[in-house]
């Protein structure tokens, strides 16, 4: 368990940081951009929670919550080949699964679409699609950074990737199973 004493370290203050395993990077660094962008969908998860306080789908988020600090150890630690000393806490194929699961429960609940829709609709949903972009946003930092570092855990991509949809899915669920889902009329504003 973290034990936090102090929560100011000065070590920032000229844009440096640590790494999970001690190792110092500019605080712009891809690693630091994408586990500090999965911290970005993490808060903005709860507060899309706040909005579906006690119902089955926040015990759901409540779960992706915790795995997506464990998602953030794994990126904050780097695999450079060495013992580091500890087990760093790494995703794992079936955590990915398990969200494989979640999409397929939830999903079965919906109408198929017809068509693309807005992210809108209740405010459960609003937030849940406010999530999912940011979600998206941290895969693409994640993949940029597998770019770079070839022994990233994929899981990482794969994790981020589905849960993506899983929110998209419970998006639409928030609008009342899809029933208020509300649907992209292309070219509707053209004269």
């Amino acid at each position: 368990m973290v034990r936090l004493t102090k929560i100011y370290t000065r070590t920032g203050d000229k844009g440096r940081t640590r790494l999970g395993d001690m190792s110092e990077v500019d605080k712009t660094d891809i690693r630091v951009e994408a586990y500090g962008t999965v911290d970005e969908a993490n808060a903005v998860i709860g507060l899309a929670r706040s909005a579906l306080s006690g119902t089955p789908e926040d015990r759901v988020l409540e779960k992706v919550q915790n795995e997506l600090f464990d998602l953030g150890a794994d990126l904050c630690v780097p695999d450079a080949g060495v013992d580091p000393g500890f087990e760093p806490l790494r995703i794992t194929a079936k955590q990915v699964e398990a969200l494989e699961g979640e999409i397929d429960r939830w999903n079965a609940k919906l109408d198929p679409l017809d068509s693309f829709i807005l992210p809108a609709g209740s405010d459960a949903s609003a937030r849940l699609h406010l999530a999912r972009t940011i979600c998206r946003r941290a895969e693409r930092r994640t993949v940029a950074l597998q770019q770079t570092d070839k022994r990233l855990n994929p899981e990482t991509v794969r994790y981020l990737n589905r849960l993506s949809d899983l929110l998209f899915v419970l998006a639409r669920i928030a609008n009342d199973e899809g029933r208020a889902d509300v649907k992209w009329v292309p070219g509707a504003s053209r004269d």
